[in-house]
């Protein structure tokens, strides 16, 4: 599928919906289960969510429709969640994804962005240079990822009690 800004939409705004619907009220059992060590409960996952919509982004995304000459993005601290959410609770984590992502949509869609400003360019710190399609496309493939990856986690911990099943369900291989 090519990308389209309006089929975006349609992903980056079901996302804090899909999440509040599949983790609100859960026990923490389920909330702050992971894979083991240096792995990501579905808490963390959303935490993560969280600040990418804080300092990813439309942040990056303002870099590259800018005018300015230096248009090299900050690195993105991938692990910043663990110190941000301290104190929170999954509830509020929620509210504050929802509310975040509501606000840079409207940004976005404030900005009339068209198919000519697609190509426009920036530096990403690891991967070179990256377009606004690029970035746009992998915003949406990024909600997807982590949205998997909670499932995962969660379908893990009945690995063991699933028993001769497990074989049959790709979850549990992964």
């Amino acid at each position: 599928m090519e990308y389209q800004l309006d089929n975006a939409f349609e992903i980056l705004a079901r996302t804090p919906k899909i999440l509040e619907i599949y983790l609100q009220n859960l026990s923490d059992d389920w909330i702050h289960c992971n894979e083991g060590d240096q792995t990501w409960s579905a808490y963390d996952v959303l935490g993560h969510l969280i600040h990418g919509e804080k300092t990813d982004w439309t942040e990056r995304l303002k870099i590259i429709m800018s005018d300015g000459h230096d248009k090299t993005f900050q690195p993105f601290d991938r692990f910043a969640q663990f110190e941000e959410s301290k104190g929170k609770t999954l509830n509020q984590l929620l509210i504050e994804f929802k509310t975040l992502r509501q606000q840079n949509i409207n940004f976005i869609k404030s900005l009339n962005i068209s198919e000519l400003d697609y190509s426009k360019r920036a530096i990403h710190p690891s991967l070179g240079e990256v377009t606004l399609k690029n970035l746009l496309a992998t915003w949406v493939a990024h909600d997807l990822g982590h949205i998997v990856q909670i499932a995962r986690v969660m379908a893990k911990q009945y690995k063991s009690e699933v028993g001769p099943w497990a074989q049959y369900l790709s979850v549990m291989n992964k």
